[in-house]
């Protein structure tokens, strides 16, 4: 391995710490956007639960809001179960915007990597391409380093390609899911909303 990023040249150790980054991102957000831990599945019932039980506490709340991602939402409706059905819906919407854009931490470096790795190959064959040119003199040219020039090109696309490709799967995939996971919590709020003003038992 390290013979290929020797024959590859300079570009690719930057190409190298890209991947590192983008692995290290994937990792992290396959540990992080977990159904379980985004959306447990007795949240809702045991909030139901506690409105119906009449034991609204702030020690419950703040335990509820430390949860999950959903207990978040959830704690917001339940700060105003005596308010209107438009205010409750209102502070979920709030509390839901800003549970959105914590879920979508990191998948804009991710976006970023995706979309510059391409570039980054290129540029390297563009390096490749500049050594081969260079390789060119009266006498006729250095074998030795026309065929670097070669591999520095050919190795700097190959591996741009190699990392782009997978982590622009995994940016669309995260985007999907952090979508799915928001319209799911916030149909569980106004699930909780409706069993608040008497729309649903």
């Amino acid at each position: 391995m390290l013979a290929i990023f020797q024959a590859a040249g300079w570009p690719i150790w930057l190409l190298l710490i890209a991947s590192i980054v983008a692995t290290a991102l994937i990792v992290e957000r396959l540990m992080s956007l977990r159904r379980a831990r985004i959306l447990p599945p007795s949240t809702l019932d045991e909030v139901v639960r506690i409105y119906k039980s009449g034991n609204v506490t702030p020690d419950i709340i703040a335990k509820l809001e430390s949860s999950s991602p959903l207990g978040v939402v959830l704690s917001a409706a339940l700060k105003n179960v005596d308010a209107p059905r438009e205010v409750m819906k209102e502070s979920i919407e709030e509390a839901g915007s800003g549970v959105a854009h914590t879920l979508e931490r990191f998948l804009t470096t991710l976006g970023t990597i995706a979309t510059l790795a391409p570039l980054m190959g290129l540029f390297g064959t563009v390096v490749g391409m500049i050594e081969i040119f260079g390789a060119q003199n009266p006498s006729g040219a250095n074998p030795a380093q026309l065929a670097h020039g070669i591999s520095v090109a050919l190795y700097n696309t190959g591996f741009g390609l190699a990392i782009a490709m997978p982590t622009l799967v995994f940016y669309r995939h995260f985007r999907a899911l952090v979508d799915s996971f928001v319209i799911q919590m916030e149909q569980q709020a106004v699930r909780f909303v409706d069993v608040v003003h008497n729309s649903r038992k």
